[in-house]
């Protein structure tokens, strides 16, 4: 059942990703591979090393942009799967749309360093293959401040946040109260070298959303990944395919558990990543 319910997740999203309500004028894809070995879970004790393997879609079409991620993450025993049989596995889906509202009306929204404003509309599903057995699904929804930086770009949302999930503990689906959620994004070229350098990356903080499934009141999460990436393709004349850097996440409160009660609830994680793209 868990199987089916990743691959049922991953088709899903892979659909939304590939049929846009309108025609892309630009896509990107890649694939990638980021490893860290101070991962944390909540309730477990020590890090986890973890291998994560993704597929990426961005495009653009006349208004607006897609995105699509799905994550395969793999565990150590650190992180051990339902019955101790090895570590963990879960798939983690991504689907966000984006409204520009200038190119919808036709109209200059634009002012300082704002370039756009856009509508987020957001989507998330996961499945792991734990006792635990989270099966995550968000919903998110509200305005978006587009920023121009240099030669990059940097996304500043403010969201309603919606969530419900599953405790395999206690044997019950979990229904969070509604709240919000502060997003960022970004993606941000330079150079300091022969090799080509960007800093990308995203963070969330999420509002307090009620009980967990353990009766216990959750506490606002926040969440960053930071990446320094190079074009290492560039040295071969290939500007874009090859991608390689470091990263770091940090996590605390993580699904909203309060770190002060629950071990495991905060992640300080040093990152290796490689990315293809196609």
């Amino acid at each position: 059942m868990k199987a089916k319910l990743s691959i049922g997740a991953f088709a899903v999203f892979s659909a939304l990703a590939a049929t846009p309500a309108f025609a892309a004028d630009w896509s990107d894809t890649s694939a990638s591979w980021r490893y860290g070995t101070h991962f944390a879970e909540p309730a477990i004790e020590g890090a986890i090393k973890k291998n994560i393997f993704a597929l990426t879609h961005v495009s653009g079409y006349k208004y607006g942009t897609n995105f699509f991620n799905v994550d395969f993450l793999l565990s150590d025993e650190n992180d051990p799967a339902a019955g101790g049989k090895g570590g963990a596995q879960e798939v983690y889906a991504v689907y966000a749309n984006q409204l520009h509202l200038g190119k919808l009306t036709g109209s200059d929204l634009s002012f300082g360093p704002v370039r756009d404003i856009a509508l987020t509309t957001g989507f998330d599903a996961s499945a792991k293959n734990t006792d635990f057995a989270a099966r995550v699904r968000k919903f998110t929804f509200g305005p978006t401040l587009k920023f121009g930086v240099l030669d990059g770009w940097f996304d500043l949302s403010l969201l309603y946040y919606k969530e419900t999930n599953h405790n395999g503990i206690v044997g019950t689906d979990v229904n969070f109260d509604s709240t919000y959620r502060v997003a960022g994004a970004w993606d941000i070229p330079f150079s300091a070298g022969p090799v080509p350098l960007s800093f990308n990356g995203f963070f969330t903080y999420t509002g307090e959303k009620g009980k967990d499934g353990f009766g216990a009141d959750t506490k606002p999460e926040t969440l960053a990944d930071l990446f320094l990436m190079a074009d290492v393709g560039a040295l071969a004349g290939k500007k874009g395919t090859f991608k390689a850097g470091i990263g770091y996440e940090y996590w605390t409160n993580k699904f909203g558990n309060d770190h002060t009660q629950v071990i495991g609830s905060n992640a300080y994680t040093p990152m290796i990543k490689a990315e293809v793209h196609f």
